[in-house]
């Protein structure tokens, strides 16, 4: 293995971080020092090797040389390694081109002509900036000035998007506050260097880049009053960044400036409108600016009708897309590849492949031919429903097609033959593909990488990866994204932590699913903090965080019992201008619903509607589950009933909790008619079905209705489970008919189940509440069958000692378990306080019943068991002397 890629992996393990010097970086160096021969700024300075290099390794800012300022920090901050490499590039060829008289004279004055200068010569737009960036570290009165001299300059010189550069960057430093006193300045001494028009636009421009929508308003309506129109782009820039913050008033008052007063609304304009309400969420406005471009002589573009189809299509109205893709075609607007993807790939989501089949073939009425992308999206989702032959026949039409599949191709085949065909069929692909020669070797590395990661083979994946790198190819981020995603799944997140630092060592930027992945490893674990430090992380890099890996975050929070934490989140969500789809509203509502927000879920569902979403089965029933378990059944039915209305046909879940509801009002035989009536629905009730109605009717203490059912439910071919039989002993204890109870446990064990300890405590309640003749038989039966207790079981036993009049053995056992810190819980130390109670001017008979001996022994076996499996601690006294001590002091 290489030095380099060995020392990596090792920095890696040991510290989770490390920094290479990349080629870009070390040109960088040689360039810098260079210029630092080159240039003679600092006469004083010795050009013997010993002494060069013990300056250049102490201070690496090769650039302060030539700054006018003094060394800052805020220099470093301003500009990013690569801008540094290419300003440091641009320098070395003005010097060479002998104008390094020019940096000398920048360097000992912060002057307007000097800069400008410089700017020009540097050539590209991007370099030019890079440098103004890192020279403006002052931002006093005389620098802002010079400045904006600077900007008119750049003007004047026929360099205006560098001038609005240059105020946009000033803008942003200073602030809302000191913006005034430049727009002012700008004004006064802008005749001398250019027009009205072009200063006011520059202005706009930068305010707009620096996100001060209402600053950049003020400058349109100066314009306004000089008699100035504002350009169409320079409207639309500003379009986009009040529908980004959400200013729709602000909108539509310079929407209508502009059809009063100009310039007219184009396509342009209205393209930038309508994706920015669909991003919004606020579809409806969109679709309506689609069907107003006709009015002012503007036929809707392929573009626009793309981005309407788009909105749909993730909202999950896939009808009306469909009706926009029609209608497209009948106005004489050729759908583009991006359209056919957008539907296609709608469908293949929905599950429907017979329709993203019809649309994929309906290219040949147009005229249009199908791509590699389209074949890829189509064949991904037949993969999905697992029909691998029509996505095996699919890649023989690309081949008769002549469309050469890459390597996102191959991935999709791979990973269905894998996943849920042959694995020896996708191995003959991969063979097929190296000897063919089809791919280059990036995208085979990466999809062999892959292929191993789908077969659960993730150290051999590693290993692959690992000599790819050791051989010098350069895998691409697919490769490490498929290692992580499979190690954050197997619950393996430090190793997925390892191959993300890898990454980033050869400088690949992580995607979205990157984040997603890690992200998943670690609230996979419950480690939501450290999560949530990571994706700040992440946002503040400026990688891509999408709404996956916060629907992650957020559905773990609920898990966790934090709900505070996942409104916090849902709130950072939308901060981040991140637009959850239909699986993060329906998590939000799921976890809302389950811990009892039932208000803020319902707000949280209008808002989803008023986006345009469709809510799916699953939002419904969180909803309907949340009523009914909080009591609010007229509202669950109610819900249900605006389900149907809606083309939603409730399911096996939705009825079952309806019944739930039903049930736990004691409404049975409402109860028994929803019963009745899902089979007339196509439904078939399923064990959690009869569960719930069988205990309602135990609650209700009608056992023979009960019994009844549970033969109803032989007769179906539905065996009871052992919930079942729990919820039959539970309800046949609670009407003292222990007899019963037993017979019922013998049924359960002749039909091969294994009781619990419900079933054990729920027995063992019973029998203390019983005659002492026939508790003592049937204790003996439950010893038989290895007994297991637990803090439910103790609890029991403390409870009987308090309701039967003997707090002080409650007192005694309560005080012997809580030294075994397994052995009680929050209901053991309210128990204990209930009896020291009692206790309190009470009369202690010194008189030892046989029923207290019965629960003293009870006690004695569960007591033993905690002993016994004690995790840790201090060994405790034999219970039996526990108990001989106990009676000796009463």
């Amino acid at each position: 293995m290489s030095a380099t890629l060995r020392r990596s992996r090792i920095n890696i393990k040991v510290c989770h971080s490390s920094h290479f010097l990349s080629s870009s970086t070390s040109h960088t160096l040689n360039t810098s020092q260079t210029l630092y021969k080159s240039l003679d700024f600092h006469t004083h300075c010795s050009s013997s090797p010993d002494h060069y290099s013990a300056i250049i390794p102490r201070k690496l800012d090769f650039l302060q040389q030539f700054s006018p300022f003094p060394s800052s920090s805020s220099s470093t901050l301003s500009i990013n390694s690569n801008e540094r490499r290419k300003i440091v590039v641009g320098l070395s060829k003005m010097i060479k081109q002998s104008q390094g008289h020019v940096l000398r004279g920048f360097s000992q004055n912060f002057r307007p002509c000097f800069l400008v200068k410089i700017m020009k010569l540097l050539e590209r737009r991007e370099i030019a900036f890079a440098f103004f960036k890192f020279a403006f570290q002052d931002d006093s009165e005389s620098v802002i000035r010079s400045c904006c001299v600077a900007a008119h300059l750049l003007a004047a010189e026929e360099l205006r998007m560098l001038a609005q550069d240059v105020l946009w960057c000033v803008i942003d430093r200073i602030g809302v506050s000191r913006s005034g006193d430049l727009v002012e300045f700008m004004w006064r001494e802008h005749h001398v260097y250019e027009t009205d028009f072009s200063v006011l636009d520059s202005l706009m421009r930068a305010f707009v880049n620096a996100g001060m929508g209402l600053q950049a308003l003020e400058i349109v309506g100066r314009m306004r009053e000089v008699g100035v129109r504002p350009s169409a782009s320079g409207v639309a820039i500003l379009f986009k960044l009040l529908l980004r913050v959400g200013d729709h008033g602000s909108v539509w008052k310079l929407f209508k400036d502009m059809i009063r007063r100009g310039p007219r609304p184009c396509e342009y304009t209205f393209t930038v409108m309508i994706l920015g309400f669909c991003r919004r969420g606020c579809l409806n406005i969109g679709e309506c600016l689609l069907h107003l471009m006709p009015k002012f002589h503007c036929e809707p573009n392929v573009t626009a009708y793309n981005i309407v189809i788009n909105a749909c299509c993730i909202r999950g109205r896939t009808s009306d897309a469909l009706a926009w893709y029609n209608l497209m075609i009948e106005r004489g607007c050729n759908p583009s590849s991006v359209t056919y993807n957008t539907v296609i790939h709608a469908f293949c989501k929905e599950g429907n492949m017979v329709k993203a089949k019809e649309i994929f073939d309906g290219h040949k009425e147009t005229g249009f031919f199908p791509n590699t992308i389209m074949y890829n999206t189509l064949m991904n989702g037949y993969v999905k429903m697992r029909e691998i032959g029509e996505a095996n026949m699919l890649y023989e039409e690309m081949s008769k097609n002549a469309i050469p599949p890459d390597g996102i191709t191959f991935n999709i085949l791979v990973s269905g033959h894998c996943k849920y065909g042959r694995e020896e069929d996708g191995d003959k692909l991969l063979k097929d593909i190296s000897v063919l020669g089809l791919l280059p070797n990036q995208s085979l590395c990466d999809i062999s990488v892959s292929g191993l990661c789908w077969k659960g083979r993730l150290d051999e994946a590693m290993e692959f990866l690992m000599d790819m790198l050791e051989k010098g190819l350069s895998p691409s981020i697919i490769a490490f994204n498929s290692v992580i995603a499979a190690y954050s799944q197997a619950g393996l997140e430090d190793k997925a932590f390892e191959v993300y630092k890898l990454m980033e060592c050869f400088g690949l930027t992580p995607s979205s699913s990157t984040c997603s992945s890690l992200l998943m490893g670690l609230s996979m674990k419950g480690r939501l903090q450290e999560a949530m430090k990571l994706m700040d992380q992440m946002i503040q890099k400026g990688f891509t965080v999408n709404s996956v890996a916060f629907t992650v975050l957020l559905d773990k929070f609920f898990k966790k019992g934090n709900v505070v934490g996942a409104q916090r989140l849902w709130r950072e969500m939308e901060r981040q201008g991140i637009f959850p789809d239909v699986v993060a509203f329906s998590a939000f509502i799921d976890g809302l619903s389950k811990h009892g927000q039932l208000e803020e879920a319902c707000n949280v569902f209008s808002e989803m509607l008023k986006k345009g979403l469709v809510p799916n089965n699953f939002v419904y029933n969180s909803l309907i589950c949340g009523f009914c378990k909080f009591g609010r059944l007229n509202e669950a039915l109610e819900l249900e009933k605006v389900m149907r209305n809606r083309g939603l046909l409730p399911d096996i879940f939705t009825t079952n909790m309806i019944i739930g509801g039903l049930c736990k009002q004691g409404r049975m035989q409402s109860a028994i008619d929803v019963f009745i009536n899902m089979h007339q629905m196509g439904l078939s009730p399923d064990i959690v079905t009869y569960n719930t109605l069988i205990d309602g009717y135990c609650k209700a203490f009608d056992m023979v209705k009960a019994d009844n059912l549970m033969n109803r439910m032989y007769d179906n071919g539905s065996n009871p489970d052992l919930i079942t039989y729990n919820i039959c002993i539970h309800g046949f204890c609670s009407s003292r008919r222990m007899s019963q109870a037993v017979l019922m446990l013998d049924r359960l064990v002749s039909a091969g189940i294994v009781p619990n300890t419900v079933t054990y405590n729920t027995l063992l309640n019973g029998i203390c509440s019983d005659i002492l003749d026939r508790a003592m038989i049937l204790t003996a039966r439950l010893l038989k069958m290895a007994f297991v207790p637990n803090v439910v079981t103790s609890n029991l036993l403390l409870s009987h000692f308090y309701k039967q009049g003997m707090p002080e053995r409650t007192l005694k056992w309560g005080d012997k378990l809580i030294e075994i810190p397994h052995a009680f819980d929050e209901i053991t130390c309210k128990l204990r306080e209930k009896a020291h109670h009692m206790l309190e001017g009470a009369v202690v008979s010194g008189v030892t019943s046989p029923k207290s001996l019965f629960l003293d022994f009870l006690m004695y076996i569960t007591y033993d068991y905690f002993c016994r499996y004690k995790p840790h601690g201090k060994t405790t006294k034999h219970p039996l002397k526990l108990i001989d001590r106990s009676y000796s002091g009463s």
